[in-house]
C-alpha cells in the first residue's frame, strides 16, 4: 500500500483519488480552498442557486465508469441524470431560431432543413459523418491512452477528412474549423453553429484545427445531460465516493513545494511549514503552478511543453435571479450568436484592439426547482467566452460586458429586464482560464502535457494535463493517472 498525496480537489483529481483508494493505496487530498470540485461550483443567494461552472454533461459514460469501478452503487443511484431535449436552441443574428434534438441525426437534419432551407441539414449531417471519422481516428490516443512518447505524430497528422475545395485554381483542404464551416457547410449560420462548439471550450475557430470537429460530434453522438439539482451534485457524488473509499481530504491546505528524495517525488510541504511524506504525488494544478512547486524542469526536449495548449480564453458568467415562472417551451440551453463573429474572434485574439463586440452568449435555464426559491421565480446563467487577460478587474469593463450579455440574453428570455431582480457577475479574474480539450494536428499546439513527468513519482491530472479540459476529459485524466500509478509506465489504457 503506497502513500499518495493529491494536490487539489478538482474533478480529475478526485476521480484519480477514488480509483487509487480502491486499488488499496492510502490517499490524502490537499486543497487550498474550502471545498471540492474545482470549477464545478455553486453560488447561492436568497433561495436562488446557480452552477458557476459547467452547465451540462457530455459523455456521461466517463462518470458511469468511475462509479462502476469504485463501488457497488452506480452513478444513477446517486444522482439523477436527465437527457436535455432539445440539446440546444440556436438564435442567429438574422433572427432565425432552430431547436436541435438531442442525439438524433435525423432530427437535427430535419430541423436544419426546415429552418435554414433545403440542403442545410444534409450538409450538416455529412459533416457529422466526417467528424465521426476524426473521432474514430483520435479517440484512443487522445482520450483513452497516456500521451504517446512520439506525440509529434498526433501533432502533424490531421485526422479530419476534409472535402477538397477549389480556390484560385488550386485544390485545398480545410485546416481549421473556420475553413470547414466556410468551405463545407456553405451557410453562415451553419458555420456559426459549428464555431459555437469551439467557443464553448475557449477556442478560436479560425485557429482551432479541423480536428475540433470531434467536439460537436461528441455532443451529437453521446447526448447532452443535466444533473438534477445542479451540476454541483455530480461533484458532491464524486467527493462522497472518495470519502466512502477512505480518501482523506484536508481543506485550507496550500501546497508550496513538492519534496524530492533520491531523484523522485517524496512528498509535499505546506504553507504552514509542515511536511507530508508520500510515495507518489498527483498534481491537479496548472503547469505553471506545478513548475513553481518543483526544483527542476518537469519536461525535457521532445516533450509537449507545459502550457503550450491554448489558455488565453476564459468564461464571463452572469447569474440572474428572475421574478416570474419559466414559460412553457423554454429550452434548457440557448445559444445567442454574436452579430459579428469576425469581430468576436478579433477581440479574443487581441483584446487590446477594437472595442468589445456583443459576444456569443449561452443561456442556461434548467427550470430545476432546486435552483429557485419557489415556482414564481427562476434562476438563469449567462456565459460567454472572453480573453482571460483583458482588465476584468476594472468595474467599468465588467459592467459593459454584462450589459452586452444581457442584451443578447433578451433574445432567449422574454421581458428579461423587467423580470430581473438582481444579478451576480463572475469575472474571468475570479474564475480563471479555460483549459481546452486536447486536439490532434495544429503542430501540437492543442495538446496538453503528459500525465507523467520527468520527475519519477510525480503525475499531472485534470484539465491542464492530457487529455485536456472539460468534464469528461477530466474524468479520463483521473483514470489514466491511476493506471500509471498502479501499473507503472507500461500502462497503455483500459482495453
Amino acid at each position: 500500500m503506497a502513500r499518495i498525496v493529491v494536490i487539489g480537489a478538482g474533478m480529475g483529481a478526485m476521480a484519480c483519488a477514488a480509483r487509487l483508494a480502491v486499488a488499496g493505496h492510502r490517499v490524502t487530498v490537499y486543497e487550498r480552498g474550502d471545498t471540492y470540485g474545482g470549477a464545478v461550483r455553486r453560488f447561492e443567494r436568497d433561495g436562488f442557486a446557480f452552477d458557476t461552472g459547467p452547465g451540462l454533461l457530455p459523455l456521461p459514460a466517463v462518470y458511469r465508469d468511475l462509479f462502476l469501478k469504485t463501488g457497488k452503487e452506480p452513478l444513477e443511484d446517486l444522482v439523477e441524470l436527465v437527457q436535455v431535449d432539445p440539446a440546444a436552441r440556436h438564435v442567429f443574428a438574422d433572427g432565425t431560431r432552430v431547436d436541435l434534438p438531442n442525439a438524433s441525426r435525423a432530427g437535427v437534419v430535419a430541423a436544419l432543413d426546415e429552418t435554414l432551407g433545403a440542403g442545410a441539414g444534409q450538409r450538416w449531417g455529412d459533416f457529422l459523418v466526417r467528424a465521426r471519422e476524426a473521432w474514430d481516428r483520435t479517440r484512443r490516443p487522445l482520450l483513452e491512452e497516456p500521451l504517446w512518447p512520439n506525440w509529434q505524430v498526433l501533432a502533424e497528422r490531421e485526422p479530419y477528412p476534409s472535402v477538397p475545395h477549389k480556390k484560385l485554381l488550386r485544390t485545398r483542404r480545410a485546416a481549421t474549423l473556420a475553413e470547414v464551416g466556410a468551405w463545407e457547410l456553405r451557410d453562415a449560420r451553419l458555420a456559426e453553429l459549428l464555431a459555437s462548439h469551439a467557443l464553448a471550450y475557449g477556442l478560436d475557430p479560425r485557429t482551432a484545427p479541423a480536428s475540433a470537429a470531434v467536439l460537436p460530434y461528441m455532443e451529437h453522438a453521446f447526448g447532452t445531460w443535466y444533473v438534477r439539482g445542479g451540476m454541483r451534485e455530480l461533484a458532491r457524488a464524486v467527493y462522497e465516493r472518495c470519502v466512502r473509499r477512505r480518501v482523506e481530504f484536508v481543506f485550507g491546505a496550500e501546497v508550496t513545494r513538492v519534496v524530492e528524495k533520491d531523484g523522485r517525488a517524496a512528498g509535499v510541504e505546506l504553507a504552514d511549514g509542515s511536511a507530508v511524506e508520500a510515495d507518489q504525488v498527483v498534481a491537479g494544478v496548472d503547469p505553471a503552478l506545478l513548475g513553481a512547486l518543483t526544483d527542476r524542469p518537469l519536461d525535457g526536449e521532445g516533450d509537449v511543453p507545459a502550457g503550450l495548449a491554448p489558455s488565453g480564453a476564459a468564461r464571463f458568467t452572469v447569474l440572474l435571479a428572475l421574478r416570474g415562472a419559466r414559460e412553457a417551451g423554454t429550452a434548457h440551453r440557448t445559444v445567442v450568436h454574436s452579430p459579428d463573429s469576425a469581430a468576436e474572434s478579433d477581440f479574443l485574439a487581441a483584446p487590446g484592439g477594437a472595442a468589445q463586440p456583443r459576444p456569443t452568449v449561452t443561456v442556461y435555464r434548467p427550470g430545476d426547482p432546486a435552483l429557485r426559491p419557489d415556482d414564481a421565480h427562476e434562476s438563469a446563467v449567462l456565459r460567454a467566452t472572453v480573453p482571460v487577460d483583458a482588465g476584468w478587474e476594472d468595474p467599468e469593463r465588467a459592467a459593459r460586458t454584462t450589459e452586452l450579455m444581457l442584451d443578447a440574453a433578451s433574445a432567449a428570455i422574454p421581458d428579461l429586464r423587467e423580470r430581473l431582480l438582481w444579478h451576480e457577475v463572475v469575472t474571468p479574474d475570479r474564475a480563471g482560464a479555460v483549459p481546452a480539450p486536447s486536439l490532434a494536428a495544429g503542430d501540437g499546439r492543442f495538446l496538453h502535457p503528459a500525465n507523467s513527468t520527468r520527475l519519477p513519482g510525480l503525475y499531472r491530472v485534470g484539465g491542464w494535463a492530457h487529455p485536456g479540459g472539460g468534464l469528461p476529459h477530466a474524468g479520463m485524466s483521473g483514470a489514466l493517472v491511476a493506471g500509471l500509478v498502479v501499473e507503472g509506465p507500461e500502462f497503455r489504457g483500459s482495453r
